[in-house]
């Protein structure tokens, strides 16, 4: 599909995001910073299901992560259950609050699936900590390049936090979906920032 120049409208229900893409090619100069003693990360292997998706939905239910939600069990299972795909988990009190997602399967290039952390650990430097641990981690088993993507509904710091870790963007899409909200990924009052336009 080739685009022109201006305006183009998105049908009611759906959703059009600008998707920008974000690399580097070597470990950054990142601070060493320690979670708090309530907070830890560990490697989840073979991840529940329901699990996964209530974490996924946690984070993400304010920037209409709806990807993962869409998917049958086989589906979502094949890809975090894969040796290839590695998902952290920060804890607090013994609770899930953030999540790392890492796919090594094009190794030695790593893509950072999905981060995040649940709303009210935002501005608390948890983020700060769960990407230190995420570099530190990937680097230190000498991958080629670490690259990820972020969006424009995402948080609206994302992609200044992102670069300030070392990411440098190289490209940009957009992305055209179904308005989570819509199909009953999420509930209609989600991301009550971005307005949900009826079809």
């Amino acid at each position: 599909m080739t685009l022109t120049d201006g305006y183009h409208e998105i049908p009611n229900g759906r959703l059009a995001a600008v998707v920008t893409y974000l690399e580097m090619f070597g470990a950054p100069e990142a601070p060493r910073l320690k979670t708090s003693p309530d907070r830890g990360i560990r490697r989840v292997d073979k991840p529940d299901l329901d699990w996964y998706r209530d974490l996924f939905r946690a984070i993400g239910r304010d920037w209409l992560w709806w990807s993962r939600l869409r998917m049958s069990d086989a589906e979502l299972a094949a890809i975090i259950h894969d040796p290839g795909v590695e998902v952290f988990a920060l804890e607090e009190n013994g609770g899930a609050k953030g999540l790392i997602e890492l796919d090594n399967r094009a190794w030695p290039d790593v893509e950072l699936a999905f981060f995040g952390v649940v709303p009210e650990l935002l501005g608390q430097g948890a983020g700060a900590g769960l990407m230190a641990f995420a570099i530190e981690h990937v680097w230190s088993r000498s991958a080629k390049r670490f690259w990820l993507h972020t969006c424009s509904l995402d948080h609206p710091r994302a992609l200044g936090f992102y670069r300030k870790w070392g990411f440098r963007p190289y490209a940009r899409g957009i992305e055209i979906a179904p308005d989570p909200r819509l199909t009953g990924d999420l509930p209609r009052d989600a991301a009550p920032q971005i307005p949900l336009i009826e079809p």
